[in-house]
C-alpha cells in the first residue's frame, strides 16, 4: 500500500527533477510531484511524494521536515486521500488536506474547484431558517428599511 505526502513550502522555481534529487536518497518506489500553476507553469508552493509504506512514509516525515530546499523550510505531513471525482492539484479542502485538518498556506482556489459535477444543486435541502440566520451587523438597518420598503411595496400591489 503506498502513502501519499503532502509536501508544502516549496520555492516557486523548484523543478520536479530537483525534488526529486532532495528525496533521492529516501529509498527505492518513493516518487514525487510538484502541483504547478496552469498558467505559468511555476510550482504553487506544494507537492506530494508517495512511498511503499507507513513506515517509510514516518521516516520520510522524520528525516525531511523542516530541511532547507533554496532558502525555504519545507513542512510534510501524511495526506489525506482525494475526494471522490476531484481533480489533481484540486480544491483546498480535498486532494492537498493533511492530516491536521489545516489548509497549507499558499493555497488558492482553481478553476475547478468552482465547477458543479454535473447539475446537481450543492445546497442541502431547503431555505434556511429566517429565526437561526442572524445579518451582519455592519448592514443590520439597511436590511430592515429593504424589508419594511418590500413589505410596503407587496402590500400596496
Amino acid at each position: 500500500m503506498s502513502v501519499r505526502l503532502y509536501v508544502g513550502n516549496l520555492p516557486e522555481d523548484l523543478s520536479k527533477q530537483e525534488l526529486e534529487t532532495v528525496f533521492a536518497d529516501a529509498g527505492e518506489g518513493v516518487t514525487a510531484k510538484i502541483i504547478t500553476d496552469r498558467k505559468t507553469g511555476k510550482c504553487r508552493g506544494f507537492g506530494f511524494v508517495t512511498v511503499k509504506s507507513d513506515e517509510q512514509a514516518d521516516e520520510v516525515i522524520e528525516k525531511y521536515n523542516g530541511m532547507t530546499v533554496k532558502e525555504n523550510a519545507i513542512k510534510i505531513e501524511k495526506a489525506l486521500p482525494r475526494a471522490k471525482g476531484e481533480a489533481e492539484g484540486g480544491s483546498p479542502a480535498g486532494s492537498a488536506a493533511v492530516t491536521s485538518g489545516a489548509a497549507p498556506s499558499g493555497k488558492r482556489k482553481s478553476a475547478g474547484a468552482a465547477t458543479n459535477s454535473g447539475n446537481k444543486s450543492r445546497r442541502s435541502g431547503g431555505a434556511p431558517d429566517s429565526d437561526s440566520v442572524q445579518p451582519d451587523p455592519r448592514w443590520a438597518q439597511d436590511l430592515e428599511k429593504l424589508k419594511q420598503l418590500l413589505a410596503a411595496q407587496t402590500s400596496n400591489s
